[in-house]
């Protein structure tokens, strides 16, 4: 199997509000870097759409360290909370509906394609690719905004 190194991250202009998502891929001497965006989204769903679009750039079962700074995503995996949902039939312990499980039902299935270590990165620290990420991500929110002037934010929740 290839291993493939991944990074990735998501930011958010207000939340909810436009938003976008960075991931940087490695194989082998080869990195490539993507990103997207998304009108009207909250971070956690940037975070989340950073690792699904990451995991679709790959072509066959790979063997995966995926990096992120959200401990939202590498705890659903790494403390169980994905497994639990699927056992509660997408409910939180406290008997709610999981918050975007279309999401996480995605990433889910994506990363079940894969063997997908995650690892949690501190944010907005001395992690070089992590830092290309976030900047690629808010990237993508800076470029919507200066180019549409007219936006209006999207009403904030709360």
């Amino acid at each position: 199997m290839k291993k493939v190194i991944i990074y990735t991250d998501g930011a958010c202009s207000y939340n909810p509000g436009p938003g976008g998502w960075g991931c940087v891929l490695i194989y082998k001497d080869i990195q490539k870097s993507f990103s997207g965006f998304d009108k009207n989204t909250t971070n956690n769903q940037m975070e989340m759409q950073a690792v699904i679009e990451a995991l679709k750039k790959l072509s066959e079962p790979c063997e995966v360290d995926l990096y992120s700074d959200s401990a939202y995503v590498v705890n659903a995996f790494n403390a169980g909370w994905l497994d639990n949902w699927k056992k509660n039939n997408w409910r939180t312990a406290q008997h709610k509906p999981v918050k975007n499980d279309d999401m996480w039902k995605e990433m889910d299935r994506l990363v079940n394609m894969h063997s997908v270590v995650f690892h949690k990165v501190k944010g907005h620290s001395d992690v070089e690719l992590n830092n290309l990420c976030d900047s690629l991500a808010r990237g993508e929110v800076d470029r919507f905004l200066a180019t549409n002037p007219d936006y209006k934010l999207p009403k904030q929740e709360g």
